[in-house]
């Protein structure tokens, strides 16, 4: 059975209600629907006749290509999706930093050290990792009335005789307790382990894991997501709602100067950016000819914007005129899949 999240009429979310319910609420105009990155949801015109809401958890399988969240009550699942792993920032900090220390050799010989510059902190390809999962949650807070937080507590590879290293020097261990520290602003975290309480729990309820990680089906990330939310809140011991949304993170590059290499003129063409034309790249715009798509990069010298597909991420066009585009919603990640 599917679920319709419910928010009152200022936006705080209370229990979800079937689809049947909703649609009957719309159409006798109680309620409004709307779409909150990609979930539909409806908002409530009148006063709700109840307030009361139940425990609801929210279980995370970490992973390094793929990622499994569940939302899900003691009655209810009431949402499984599985999202492309952020692991695109490596790659990017790499050639920023050679393109940087090329610039550096050709522009002076000698720079000298500035003691303004931040030290320490996150590195920028585990913060993105773990920045993802709290927007995750933040945007699932605004729509459920999560209760509890469970997350697989995924451990950093220790070296024989490095104390500093295995305790706090590790980028994956300083990470995760900062996305820990985020996650308890929203509700209170639980740590589960992958072996004593995941995988012990997953054969004592006869549930099985895919060995097939890149599949979108509900055994290969989310029946782990789903258990720790069992775990928290309790119910069933088999999953009533096997559905699975699967989503993937929309790219925008970060801005540059201007691209590496110039075109057939000479001309260095800026890149990058999170915004074209006056609209935010990655939006959701509804052209005449295209109809729903979202916002790729842009031409300077034309003011033209390019159009990307929302099923498949595929460009459109390289040509659209701003002016034809109407802004529909702000978006962070494109629907691969839907649950139904």
């Amino acid at each position: 059975m599917q679920f319709v999240p419910v928010v009152d009429s200022n936006q705080r979310p209370l229990m979800p209600t079937t689809f049947a319910r909703a649609e009957h609420w719309i159409k006798s105009g109680k309620a409004t629907p709307f779409f909150r990155k990609g979930i539909f949801c409806v908002r409530l015109n009148v006063e709700p006749s109840n307030r009361h809401t139940q425990a609801v958890a929210v279980g995370i399988d970490p992973g390094s290509k793929r990622e499994g969240y569940t939302v899900k009550s003691k009655a209810h699942t009431y949402l499984n999706q599985q999202f492309h792993a952020v692991d695109w920032v490596k790659d990017s900090e790499e050639a920023s930093t050679n393109a940087r220390r090329a610039r550096r050799s050709r522009k002076t010989p000698y720079r000298p050290n500035r003691q303004n510059r931040k030290r320490g902190g996150i590195p920028p390809s585990t913060k993105a990792r773990w920045q993802f999962k709290i927007r995750v949650v933040k945007v699932f807070a605004t729509i459920f009335p999560i209760s509890d937080i469970g997350i697989e507590d995924v451990k950093a590879i220790t070296k024989k005789g490095g104390k500093r290293w295995n305790t706090s020097f590790s980028p994956l261990e300083v990470g995760k307790q900062w996305c820990y520290s985020e996650l308890e602003k929203i509700a209170p975290v639980t740590k589960f382990d992958g072996y004593n309480d995941t995988y012990l729990t997953r054969q004592e309820l006869g549930l099985k894991k895919s060995k097939a990680k890149l599949s979108n089906g509900f055994n290969a990330h989310c029946v782990d997501s789903w258990v720790m939310a069992y775990l928290m809140v309790g119910g069933d011991s088999g999953p009533e709602n096997t559905a699975v949304r699967e989503c993937k993170p929309i790219r925008i590059y970060r801005r540059q100067l201007h691209v590496f290499n110039p075109g057939k003129d000479g001309y260095r063409r800026p890149y990058g950016g999170s915004m074209s034309q006056g609209l935010k790249r990655g939006g959701i715009v509804k052209h005449p000819k295209y109809g729903k798509c979202y916002v790729g990069g842009e031409d300077v010298q034309k003011s033209r914007i390019s159009l990307h597909s929302l099923d498949t991420g595929k460009r459109l066009c390289q040509n659209a005129k701003p002016a034809d585009c109407k802004f529909l919603a702000y978006n962070s990640w494109r629907t691969v899949k839907p649950s139904f």
